[in-house]
């Protein structure tokens, strides 16, 4: 009989996603006890008590800075989300907030709607204001896309389409976005030399450390006067306090952001929009869908795809076989040790996959008929073995 699994939910998770999960395997509730698995999109894990029970958590959404990765990969457990998800729809919004930046589109909203009188006074007040308001043409301006994953990259291609130049720095761009990028975005040496020539500097890289703050007074000063900075990656990797006061310096033009404070939030240059970018339907529908897939097949097969803190590991089942499903710490000769532990019991082993990422590893091994109790505690007791679980069905 296949194993069934309890899902808890700590959001609203789109039905698209959930319809996923069939119900003859898996019971899906915001109230679950003892869960195999969470699904999050946006709720604070850090000071909720994670149960013993939990084998992995699934974002549905691209940052995963609302859960405690370090705690649970010490506990062997994947974090998933869902990167690309909702590319479209940040790229969407990016584009938008290029034609607020450059046309001043906000403030003319505001002034034109502050306007009081008859038709023939506003026309009047209208003529007189417009003067206020020029802004600058996209086409021949260079944008500078800061992050070249899937969302940078769809940025940057949709940029050129606007007749934009278009210069990209990303060290860590994958095989996979590099094709996509198209041929005609040039490579930016450094942060500083990017910063140095873009009219506009958009930001698409997660949130840690070595990002926290990325923007700030010194790169700002190295871009042309009447510069534009666009934030729909995390607050924190733009310095508010040195971009209000290029603002005031008026060596910036506008900064758009998709991140409230009460610094930002009404300054005459700045445009904050409630944390709109991956809100729409399209996106919240796909990131679920993408979630969920991703941990079904991780709970019936233990495959990994797309966890921010283990390696990608997918192997084909082989018919007749148990699957043991192992995280541990990235050591010298821990398949040796779990090998030794099978063949003393007479386990054949018919497949086997070992990843690793940094501190930690993750291994397949589809094993020739049962593998008995002792036989698994033998293996699970392996020091360095985080995590450790048999799949039968």
């Amino acid at each position: 009989m296949a194993e069934r699994f309890r899902i808890l939910t700590l959001n609203n998770i789109s039905t698209r996603g959930l319809e996923r999960l069939p119900r003859e395997r898996y019971e899906v509730a915001s109230g679950i006890e003892r869960p195999d698995a969470v699904l999050v999109r946006s709720a604070d894990m850090h000071k909720m008590e994670i149960p013993p029970s939990v084998l992995a958590v699934a974002r549905a959404g691209a940052g995963t800075n609302n859960i405690p990765e370090a705690a649970l990969s010490a506990r062997g457990i994947p974090v998933f989300n869902a990167p690309g998800a909702n590319a479209n729809a940040v790229k969407e919004l990016v584009i938008a907030s290029l034609f607020l930046a450059a046309r001043n589109i906000c403030a003319a909203w505001q002034f034109a709607r502050a306007q009081t009188g008859d038709d023939a006074a506003i026309d009047a007040a209208v003529e007189k204001g417009k003067k206020n308001f020029v802004g600058f043409e996209l086409p021949g301006r260079t944008l500078g896309v800061i992050g070249l994953g899937a969302i940078g990259v769809e940025v940057a291609n949709a940029a050129l389409a606007l007749g934009m130049k278009v210069l990209g720095y990303d060290p860590q761009i994958t095989v996979r976005r590099a094709w996509e990028l198209s041929s005609s975005v040039q490579q930016a040496t450094s942060l500083d030399d990017l910063f140095a020539r873009s009219d506009v500097v958009t930001v698409h890289v997660p949130l840690n450390d070595a990002t926290r703050g990325l923007v700030n007074a010194s790169r700002i000063a190295l871009m042309p006067k009447g510069g534009v900075v666009l934030n729909f990656a995390r607050g924190a990797i733009v310095d508010s306090a040195a971009v209000i006061a290029a603002l005031d310096a008026g060596h910036l033009h506008a900064y758009v952001c998709d991140f409230p404070a009460n610094a930002l939030k009404d300054h005459p240059k700045v445009v904050t929009l409630p944390h709109l970018g991956a809100s729409t339907v399209e996106a919240e529908e796909n990131c679920a869908v993408m979630a969920v897939e991703q941990l079904r097949d991780f709970l019936e097969n233990g495959n990994i795809r797309n966890s921010v803190n283990f390696p990608e590991a997918v192997m084909p089942r082989v018919p007749g076989t148990t699957r043991l499903v192992i995280a541990n710490s990235n050591v010298p000769n821990m398949v040796g040790q779990i090998s030794t532990r099978l063949a003393e019991a007479g386990v054949n082993i018919a497949d086997l996959l070992n990843k690793s990422r940094g501190e930690y590893a993750y291994t397949l091994i589809d094993a020739d008929g049962a593998v008995d109790a002792a036989t698994f505690e033998a293996v699970r007791g392996i020091e360095g073995v985080l995590s450790a679980r048999l799949i039968t069905g």
